[in-house]
C-alpha cells in the first residue's frame, strides 16, 4: 500500500448539506427550519426554555458545598513504598523525603503534600519525610524500626501527641 493508495472507507464521510440554494437542492427557501416562528431565525438560544414555565434547573434545589481552601495531598500507602524499596526504586537506608518520592515515579506531583497511609504491609526500616501520616500507618512504620517526620506549615505532629497521650 502507498500513500496514493489510501482511502476513506465508503461512507466515512459525507458531503456538507447546503442550505438556501434554491428549490432544486431539496433544501432551498426555508432551508429546512420549517415556517415562521423564532426557531426559523438565525440567533437562536432555547435551551433550557419552556415556554415561560421556571425552567427544571432553575426549579430544583442546589445541593452541596465545595471548600475553596480543602487540601489536596498525593496519597501513598505503605505497600506501595515496600514495593519501591525492593525493586530498589527507594533506598530505605537514606531518608525518604518527598523529592524523593517524585523522583522514584511513586508520587507524580506533590500538590499540597504527600500523605502515607497504612493499606499494605512494610518490613523495611525507613525514615520518611512527608506532610502527612496516618495513625495506622505512623505505627506499623515504627513497629518495623522506622521513623516518620512531619514537615510543612500547620502540620500537627501526629506520633507525638499520640506519645504525649499513652505516657
Amino acid at each position: 500500500m502507498r500513500l496514493h493508495e489510501l482511502r476513506d472507507k465508503p461512507g466515512a464521510t459525507q458531503k456538507r448539506k447546503r442550505v438556501g440554494r434554491g428549490p432544486g437542492s431539496g433544501s432551498g427557501k426555508t432551508a429546512g427550519r420549517g415556517n415562521k416562528g423564532q426557531k426559523s431565525r438565525s440567533g437562536v438560544a432555547l435551551d433550557g426554555f419552556e415556554g415561560g414555565q421556571m425552567p427544571i434547573y432553575q426549579r430544583l434545589p442546589k445541593r452541596g458545598f465545595r471548600n475553596p481552601n480543602v487540601k489536596r495531598h498525593a496519597v501513598i500507602n505503605i505497600g506501595q513504598l515496600q514495593s519501591f524499596i525492593d525493586a530498589g526504586r527507594l533506598d530505605a537506608s537514606k531518608p525518604i523525603d518527598e523529592a524523593a518520592l517524585i523522583a522514584s515515579g511513586l508520587v507524580r506531583r506533590r500538590r499540597d503534600g504527600i500523605r502515607l497511609l497504612a493499606k499494605g504491609e512494610i518490613t523495611a526500616k525507613a525514615e520518611l519525610i512527608v506532610t502527612g501520616v496516618s495513625k495506622p500507618a505512623a505505627a506499623r512504620i515504627e513497629a518495623v524500626g522506622g521513623s516518620v517526620q512531619l514537615v510543612g506549615r500547620g502540620t500537627k505532629n501526629i506520633l507525638k501527641d499520640s506519645a504525649e497521650e499513652s505516657g
